[in-house]
């Protein structure tokens, strides 16, 4: 396909996709909760109903529900189901942009306003991709919880037989205040995946991986990523209240790895916070602000 083709194509996505907005709607009970917590190594009963949900775990509800007969070959609902269809056939996380309004408690209902916010193809190093942003509103009762900017990367397809660009990565900072090893088993992606309902087979199917993506390894789910980093990155910062973060994603991990979660202090309201693999590869960076 040409580029200009593909500008086209996109055009007309853009036209009949962008401002496109739902409804999802999620029960906080307490049994979700004792399955969040025991997938982050917590106390099960730690979250009985009424008790305060930590704001940032928002992300782990209101997950979209594609029939099983809508789900695509790379195990994502099928473009245009959920998602617009994006000419392109590799979809991943890149990063996000969260303001959290509000906090929210077990035993309320939890609702998630997508819209389509922005549709933008770019020529990029490793060829064509566009950037789909989505704005997720969340609310109870009406009142405001959580809005979270997510970019999704699409890009063209791995030649038969060749491995998935991805960058020589920049080194981590390693002037840490703080730093947590993290490994990354098999088990607590295959967990998480079921509580967001994701079915990406990047995370679960080696072949198609190796084969269809052209990775090397099983991929780290970059959401899991996120929601660690922000855990650790919390547990730092005891009495602080988080206003808010950006995330980016820079470099896949593969599952079975061990990683640094890692940061500043907090100074003047604000903490840097980054994920660094075994060789000091810097994989993910946040920037969080706390109130």
């Amino acid at each position: 396909m040409s580029v200009a083709d593909f500008d086209a194509r996109v055009a007309r996505v853009r036209e009949e996709w962008l401002g496109r907005s739902w409804t999802v709607e999620d029960d906080v009970t307490p049994a979700t909760m004792r399955r969040i917590a025991a997938m982050l190594d917590m106390d099960p009963d730690a979250f009985p109903r009424g008790a305060e949900v930590p704001a940032h775990w928002f992300s782990l509800f209101c997950a979209e529900s594609a029939r099983q007969g809508e789900i695509g070959a790379d195990g994502h609902p099928a473009p245009g189901v959920v998602l617009p269809p994006i000419p392109l056939p590799r979809r991943m996380g890149a990063g996000r942009r969260v303001q959290l309004e509000g906090g929210f408690r077990v035993g309320e209902v939890l609702t998630k306003r997508a819209e389509v916010a922005a549709i933008e193809p770019k020529q990029a190093r490793t060829g064509t991709i566009c950037v789909l942003t989505m704005r997720h509103s969340f609310s109870v009762g009406g009142r405001p919880v959580a809005v979270d900017e997510f970019d999704a990367v699409y890009r063209e397809a791995v030649p038969p037989g060749t491995s998935s660009p991805v960058n020589a990565g920049t080194p981590a900072p390693t002037d840490a205040a703080w730093g947590v090893e993290q490994h990354l088993p098999s088990t607590l992606v295959f967990r998480y995946s079921a509580i967001t309902w994701n079915a990406h087979r990047i995370h679960y199917d080696a072949d198609y991986t190796r084969e269809v993506e052209g990775y090397p390894a099983l991929v780290q789910n970059g959401g899991l990523t996120m929601q660690l980093l922000l855990d650790a990155a919390v547990a730092h910062a005891p009495g602080q209240r988080l206003a808010g973060f950006t995330a980016r994603l820079t470099r896949p991990i593969s599952i079975g790895d061990t990683v640094t979660l890692a940061g500043s202090e907090v100074a003047d309201g604000a903490m840097s916070a980054w994920v660094a693999d075994r060789g000091g590869a810097l994989c993910a960076q946040m920037e969080l602000r706390f109130a």
